[in-house]
This record gives structure tokens, C-alpha cells and sequence, in this order.
């Protein structure tokens, strides 16, 4: 029988336990306050991730540097959060003032303890049964603002969770999901807006790029990325084809706050792979938008593949870079090409190919590519370099101010690709075509491969086993980080490609890396398999 003083004892440490509980998540709570003048300044706290590429040039470019070429070797792993989901892991993760918020397949979302990876809340989406998700049921992160991070679900949701608690603020439907919409990309927070675009390409969708006010879930603004009649570039589609154009947005822009320019790419025409019955360049497809951030007007565009029938979607982060007094944005784009454009008017300043291509040999006047008619599908089938996944797809590339080149993960493959009618049915895959790997002498392959954005000319390349579908993450330490196929994750030195060290996760890696530091500690984690790993130096 327990005694009084022990009745009163274990009284007196649950009310401590609790307190501290409390003090506990009111800190969070306190930390979770990030304004848009903290992501303005995120280079200022390079202790912290507050955007899905680490800052709105989309660089993802880290500035710390305790972790370096000469101690990358003793790397070891300091925690691995288990997500108990099957499927693609794709999140970037967030880290605020020692807290990390991430999403895992099927629309979970999760806060951590940084510092250990122990659990402090996690919000699971009860999606329906008829969702239509392209190519997973995946998620690539969240936006922060305020006391509140921002989730897109695969049901066409935005929602708010309360960054203390994860319960659910507000939840506001965009579009009907039975369509085939869905969202899977991270959001962006600018000013008091969360921007984000939306997936669907491959059911006939038309594709937007909405702002919701980030207090009441009020939309602001819609643009929509297939014009209709009477809108600019409605004269490059035919007929009524633009009522099911595609042209998605499902990969994070980058922000401009000097001229106040969101960039936001966006992805194939529908059918994605057949052109016949819809004649024309099909705007804003596979093109780079200029769009005021207030207002959702757009400033300027540029289309890297007008009437594409490859599903060469141009949905890789647009990174901005400044070469002296030159302000640039550069794209690694699935056809290819490593395009370099003024950003402030959208004009091409360079086009040069930085993997295998057979579909162009000759540009217009401006420099932009030029389509082969021996590249169109035919019934019996062409073979075409690059193949649909293309040289590149929407896994992202970073921007090194220290070594002035950008890095990307580029893949060697060509394929055969055949075209047939096909009647457009809502809510069910729409291609009009067939692909698959052409008959080659070699395996497809992968690579790393640094580019001088000067010159567009690939100064090296790291060669992974196969395709390779990780981010890379660039550091002041001198450092790039990526992984592969094969579940590596790799530190590599940013100067010369050779590799230092590498870590067997146990799973492929489908994520971007990132860096946060904690109480002068760094650390750099890594989605893989269904694990979210963080490692450290001894």
C-alpha cells in the first residue's frame, strides 16, 4: 500500500512534469513566430531552414561551415525519425529555432525535437478513397508563417496546422480532386500570402498557381496557367483544348522581394505526349512565370518547349543568381538545356545542353531551342535523347556563391515514344502516348554535374549507378550533399566532384538535403527510404 508522503510525492512530480510540459510548448510556440521579414533575412540565421529551398533565390545554399572538407569524413548519424509510411519520402524539412516540421506520403505532417528527433505532434490527412495522384502519393514539405505551417494535400486542400500543436486552423478546398487536381508541392509564404501550385497534368487538368491569405484561408488571387479566351496566349492552343491544357505548377518558386516577382515554372501540355488537337506553342506550358506577388498578374514569361510532346515538364527550381552587377535566373530543364535568363525581363541570355540531346540542333533568333519534326511521336515509335523523365526532373539543384557554379542531378536516358488517339474522360490519365527505354548498348546512367552558369559549360560530373532523383545541398564548408538510387547519401567536395564520405541508409533517396545548426552544433538530414536521417560530427 503506498504510503501519503508517497501519494504526495508522485502528486507533486506529475504537477512538475506537466508545468514543464507547458513551458515546454509555450516556447514552440514563441519560437514558431516567423515573419516575412525573418524570411527575407533567412542568410542572417543559417541556424535555421525556413523555406523549402533554404531561401527565396532557391539556392539551397547553406552558410555554415563547421562541417567541412576536412572533417566530413568522420560524418556519423545523430538520429533517424521513422515515418512508418510506405512510398516515396520527398519532404524538405523545415527547422525553426530548434524545432523541424516535415511531411512524409500521404499528406502526414510532423514536428520534431531537432535536437534528438523525439515527436512532438503529428497531423495525418484522412484523404478519401478516390484521389488521383500522378506518380505517388507524395509530399514534398510544408511553408511557415506566423504561428502556423502550410500543408497541400493530395485532395486539393491547403491547409493551416498550428505549428504548437498541430491542430488543424483552417481548411479550404481549391478544386475538385475527382478531376484529377491534387497538390503535392511545398508552399511558399511571401509577405502575408502562401502560394503554391497545383499537380494534375497527366488528367487533363487546368492548370493554377493560387495565394491564400495566410491568417483566414481566404484565396487572394488565382492565375491560371492555361489562358482563356480573350486572355494573352489563348491563341496558341486549338479549339477548346485549353479547357484541358494541363501546364501544372508542382514544383516551389523562387522570390524576388527587389522587384516583388514570384518565379514558378510549370509543367506539360495535356496529352502530355500527343500534339494533334492542339495546334500551337500551348501557354504558359513548360514555361518560367514572372508574376507580381500582390496581384497575380503576370510580368513576363518564358517557354523552354513550345507544343511539347515529350511530358517535358519544366517544373525544376528556378535558382536566382547574381554574377556582379548581372541579375540572373537560371533553370536546369528536363529538355536538356541549361537556360540562363534575365530576370528582371525574362530575356534568354544562354541555352546550351548539358546531357544528350537529339531533339533540337538549331535555335531562332533568341537563342531558344529548336524542335526537330524527326523528334515527333509517330504510331510506330521515335526514339528521342532525352526520354520522358528527362535530363533532369524535379529534384533540385543549388547554387554555390563560393565556387560560382550550379549543380545539378542529370540522368543519361533516351526513349522510344509512340503517339495514338485518345478520347479525354475527367479524372482518368490522359497521355495519348506510350514511352518506354529505348534499346541502347549501355544502361541509362546518372551523374552529379556542376555548371558555370557564365558560360553554360559543365565543368565536372560525379557519376551515380543509375539515375539519380535526389536534391543536392551546397555549404560554406565547401561541401555538396546528395544521394542516389542505391540509398547513399554522399558528401562531396564542391570544387572538384570527388567524393569524401558517404552513409548507407538503407533506402532510395527521392529528397533534397538540407543543413540547421543547434546550440553551435551543425547538422545536415536527409529523406530516405521512410526515414528522415540527421548527421553530425562525432
Amino acid at each position: 500500500m503506498r504510503s501519503l508522503n508517497e501519494g504526495t510525492g508522485v502528486k507533486q512530480m506529475l504537477c512538475i512534469s506537466i508545468a514543464l510540459l507547458a513551458l515546454f510548448f509555450s516556447t514552440v510556440t514563441a519560437r514558431a513566430q516567423v515573419t516575412f521579414t525573418r524570411l527575407l533575412n533567412s542568410s542572417k540565421e543559417p541556424q535555421n531552414w525556413l523555406t523549402y529551398s533554404g531561401d527565396y533565390a532557391g539556392r539551397r545554399f547553406s552558410t555554415l561551415d563547421q562541417i567541412n572538407t576536412r572533417n566530413a569524413l568522420s560524418l556519423v548519424a545523430k538520429w533517424v525519425y521513422q515515418t512508418a509510411a510506405t512510398g516515396k519520402f520527398e519532404t524538405t524539412p523545415l527547422v525553426v529555432d530548434g524545432i523541424l516540421y516535415g511531411t512524409g506520403p500521404d499528406d502526414r505532417a510532423f514536428a520534431l525535437d531537432a535536437r534528438t528527433g523525439r515527436p512532438i505532434w503529428q497531423y495525418q490527412r484522412q484523404l478519401p478513397t478516390d484521389i488521383r495522384p500522378c506518380c505517388g502519393r507524395v509530399n514534398r514539405g510544408l511553408a511557415i508563417l506566423g504561428d502556423k505551417v502550410f500543408l497541400g494535400t493530395l485532395d486539393a486542400h491547403v491547409i493551416a496546422l498550428d505549428a504548437k500543436t498541430g491542430n488543424v486552423v483552417w481548411d479550404v478546398e481549391a478544386v475538385d480532386h475527382t478531376k484529377g487536381y491534387s497538390f503535392t508541392v511545398a508552399p511558399l509564404a511571401v509577405k502575408n500570402l502562401v502560394i503554391l501550385g497545383v499537380s494534375g497534368g497527366e488528367y487533363g487538368i487546368r492548370g493554377f498557381i493560387d495565394a491564400y491569405d495566410a491568417d483566414t484561408g481566404q484565396r487572394k488571387w488565382r492565375f491560371y496557367t492555361v489562358p482563356g479566351p480573350g486572355e494573352p496566349g489563348h491563341e496558341t492552343w486549338e479549339g477548346d483544348s485549353w479547357k484541358i491544357g494541363g501546364a501544372p505548377s508542382w514544383i516551389t518558386g523562387a522570390y524576388d522581394p527587389t522587384t516583388n516577382q514570384l518565379y514558378f515554372p510549370t509543367g506539360n501540355p495535356s496529352p502530355s505526349n500527343r500534339g494533334q488537337g492542339r495546334a500551337g506553342d500551348n501557354l504558359y506550358s513548360d514555361t518560367l512565370l514572372a508574376i507580381n506577388a500582390d496581384t497575380g498578374k503576370l510580368n513576363w514569361h518564358f517557354q523552354f518547349t513550345g507544343h511539347d510532346e515529350h511530358d517535358w515538364d519544366a517544373t525544376q527550381v528556378p535558382v536566382m543568381i547574381d554574377l556582379g552587377d548581372k541579375h540572373l535566373i537560371a533553370q536546369a530543364n528536363r529538355n536538356g538545356f541549361f537556360y540562363v535568363l534575365d530576370r528582371a525581363t525574362g530575356k534568354l541570355l544562354s541555352a546550351n545542353s548539358y546531357g544528350k540531346v537529339t531533339w533540337s540542333d538549331t535555335k531562332d533568333a533568341q537563342g531558344r531551342p529548336l524542335a526537330k519534326k524527326e523528334s515527333e511521336p509517330t504510331s510506330e515509335g521515335r526514339v528521342v535523347c532525352p526520354g520522358a523523365a528527362g535530363t533532369t526532373n524535379w529534384m533540385s539543384p543549388t547554387f554555390d556563391p563560393q565556387t560560382s557554379l550550379f549543380y545539378v542531378n542529370a540522368r543519361e536516358q533516351c526513349d522510344m515514344f509512340s503517339t495514338a488517339p485518345q478520347p479525354y474522360e475527367a479524372g482518368h490519365a490522359y497521355y495519348g502516348s506510350a514511352y518506354f527505354p529505348a534499346d541502347q548498348t549501355e544502361p541509362f546512367w546518372g551523374a552529379l554535374r556542376a555548371i558555370d552558369p557564365s558560360t553554360g559549360q559543365v565543368k565536372w560530373e560525379f557519376r551515380h549507378p543509375s539515375p539519380s532523383w535526389s536534391g543536392v545541398l551546397s555549404t560554406a564548408g565547401g561541401l555538396l550533399f546528395t544521394g542516389d538510387a542505391e540509398g547513399n547519401f554522399i558528401a562531396l567536395d564542391a570544387a572538384s566532384g570527388k567524393p569524401i564520405w558517404h552513409f548507407q541508409t538503407g533506402g532510395a533517396v527521392y529528397a533534397a538535403p538540407m543543413a540547421f545548426a543547434i546550440d553551435g552544433k551543425e547538422y545536415v538530414a536527409i529523406a530516405a527510404g521512410s526515414s528522415l536521417y540527421t548527421f553530425g560530427l562525432p
